[in-house]
């Protein structure tokens, strides 16, 4: 098969470039040329899609896999450029674009997000669900159903992730000591590996899979617990010192002013945590498979080692850890 990848050269897009190539397929990469291409790729076309899609004109793929479109001129742009010589169109969207996620199990039926403004081009939290929701829609006035693949993703994490969020708790945990911990064990999580869900949007396109899926692990199989149980068994056996895990509940942390998801990754108070109790079930049974936590972790924390253990984006600083980590020692032996 012969695949246009709009992006590739970092995360997800990566990911699905090295699956692509070592299933055998012809990739052609199509970005600005600041990263290297993956390796096997020998057909790179530099361009910004912002600004000229028209070194695309007058070639032809199987399809097009569009991992970069966040505002709907994107997708309205290049769907519109690429209809006529590109059968298929998979398009990377996020489970941001529901409504209403306080509720668990929302699936791909589910009211989706609407801006007050649907001109805006303007991408932050409050916006990203709503503009995604709008370049499907834009995707679908071009392309028929029959055609697309679109792929609602939950938090994408595995080697390479540039967020940090999943990479700060095997780090974390790898420091050893006292590790501040939301809620409890049973807290639950959801994640999906970018290799698996590489491999699994290659599958698709083998298969002419076409629709609208929430490409996630199954709701209520992960949870905090085994998020930190697997990163204490990693963080043994690269022999990194022993950590203990303190747990905080939800109403101590917010008075002392940590920050959900940003100073501890992945935690929302309820009813937000129910983001990660989406219903993927869909996406399961069209052949979507999710690796092992013990293997995330393990494989993630070798990333961040090989890398030279840089500081990361997200999380609480040591000192600040140790702050909030006394205040709950205090507050329990009063």
């Amino acid at each position: 098969m012969r695949i246009l990848v709009i992006g590739g050269t970092q995360f997800i897009g990566k990911s699905f470039v090295e699956h692509a190539v070592a299933r055998g397929h012809e990739v052609t990469l199509f970005n600005r040329g600041s990263k290297p291409a993956p390796a096997g790729v020998t057909d790179t076309i530099t361009g910004d899609r912002n600004t000229d899609l028209g070194a695309l004109a007058g070639r032809s793929w199987d399809a097009v896999v569009d991992t970069s479109a966040y505002v709907p001129r994107q997708v309205r742009e290049a769907a519109r450029l690429l209809e006529g010589s590109v059968e298929r169109y998979l398009f990377v969207s996020t489970i941001s674009v529901y409504a209403d996620t306080s509720e668990p199990y929302v699936n791909e039926e589910s009211e989706l997000a609407r801006l007050h403004d649907p001109t805006t081009e303007e991408v932050t939290g409050a916006t990203y669900g709503g503009l995604k929701v709008l370049c499907e829609e834009e995707l679908a006035a071009v392309y028929p159903t029959e055609r697309t693949l679109v792929v609602r993703p939950c938090i994408v994490v595995g080697p390479e992730d540039p967020t940090d969020r999943f990479t700060y708790w095997p780090t974390r945990v790898a420091r050893g000591g006292a590790v501040l911990a939301p809620h409890g064990p049973r807290y639950p999580l959801q994640w999906i590996d970018a290799r698996d869900l590489a491999a699994w949007m290659v599958a698709g396109l083998e298969s002419d899979l076409s629709g609208t899926y929430n490409a996630a692990s199954p709701a209520d199989r992960f949870d905090m617990g085994t998020l930190l149980e697997a990163s204490l068994t990693a963080a043994a056996e690269v022999g990194a010192p022993p950590a203990e895990i303190v747990w905080a509940d939800a109403g101590f942390l917010l008075e002392r002013e940590v920050r959900p998801f940003a100073d501890l990754p992945f935690w929302l108070p309820e009813p937000e945590s129910n983001l990660f109790r989406v219903d993927a079930s869909k996406a399961e049974a069209a052949g979507l498979t999710v690796r092992s936590a013990l293997d995330t972790v393990r494989d993630t924390l070798a990333w961040q080692r090989e890398r030279g253990d840089p500081a990361l984006k997200v999380g609480l600083e040591p000192e600040r850890e140790r702050e909030v980590l006394e205040a709950w020692r205090v507050s329990h032996t009063e």
